[in-house]
């Protein structure tokens, strides 16, 4: 059994998602301005395997500094 919020019946999602519930894609930068994500890493988010989500939280904390600009 499998599901969106917890991945499968093994036990919860270890990468969880960064939303802050604040999503409002950027208009130049084209990323979710509270979470820093592309819409099409939103919307494939749980899809995504563990190691994609991985390297995708890896990568905010960059996108994060391109906004600040």
């Amino acid at each position: 059994m499998t599901s969106p919020a917890t991945g499968p019946a093994t036990g919860p999602a270890t990468v969880t998602s960064p939303c802050i519930k604040v999503c409002v894609v950027h208009p130049e930068a084209r990323i979710c301005i509270g979470c820093h994500r592309t819409l099409d890493e939103i919307a494939g988010w749980t899809r995504m395997t563990e190691a994609e989500r991985a390297a995708v939280v890896a990568d905010l904390p960059g996108r994060a500094a391109r906004l600040a600009r």
